[in-house]
């Protein structure tokens, strides 16, 4: 889930990168630099997961507004698209990576509460109900190829007490999370069901991502 913004480029870590990653065996080409264009540390905590450590992190800038009438696959898809061509733009002969992770009631976007007050008026939507969670990714190539997947997870709330409600209000784990929750933290005992990709709801599908490094040639098999 998308958090910060800066326009600088930032060392993910001064090691050298993973042996799962790089170019196919044989290959004369080096491999590009990996950006990732986003400052979440859960996306950075996923990849890692893969076995990939991005050569640089570089959050883009952009206005996660919604549109007017924009439904929320329209939205992950929008966003994550325009985080990648802006960091693309900055970082020529890169291979830049970018994602934005929407949770939607109906056609009803739930972004990131503004207060407690807000994180408690999501949690009551959300209790006893099923909602969705989409991540739109996107892949920009040196050569400026933008490759996209769009993947969505299905999640039902148990009915939550009044109590169980205020002391997740209360442990602030709603602040920067798009829907309030975050399923990788208490949260998760209230999920009574979910169809579909876990990591997608912590913010970055990994088979999706995964497939589309190695599309690429970027990620071994």
């Amino acid at each position: 889930m998308s958090e910060g913004a800066s326009s600088a480029g930032i060392s993910a870590d001064g090691t050298s990168g993973p042996l799962s990653a790089g170019p196919p065996d044989g290959a004369s080409a080096p491999r590009p630099p990996l950006i990732l264009a986003s400052a979440s540390p859960r996306r950075l905590d996923l990849l890692a997961r893969l076995g990939i450590q991005p050569d640089r992190v570089d959050p883009a800038d952009v206005d996660e507004t919604p549109r007017k009438a924009e439904q929320p696959r329209q939205l992950a898809q929008r966003l994550a698209r325009a985080k990648a061509e802006a960091v693309a733009a900055r970082a020529p002969g890169a291979l830049v990576l970018a994602a934005d992770t929407v949770v939607g009631v109906g056609r009803r976007i739930l972004g990131k509460p503004a207060d407690a007050a807000e994180a408690r008026r999501f949690l009551d939507l959300l209790s006893g109900r099923r909602h969705r969670v989409t991540t739109g990714v996107a892949l920009i190539t040196p050569d400026g190829t933008l490759r996209t997947r769009l993947v969505e997870t299905t999640i039902a709330f148990q009915r939550l007490t009044d109590a169980q409600a205020e002391h997740y209000v209360a442990s602030g784990e709603w602040e920067g999370k798009a829907g309030g929750y975050a399923i990788h933290q208490s949260a998760e005992v209230f999920v009574r069901f979910l169809s579909g990709s876990h990591s997608n709801v912590v913010g970055l599908p990994l088979f999706e991502t995964a497939q589309l490094l190695r599309g690429v040639g970027w990620l071994r098999p």
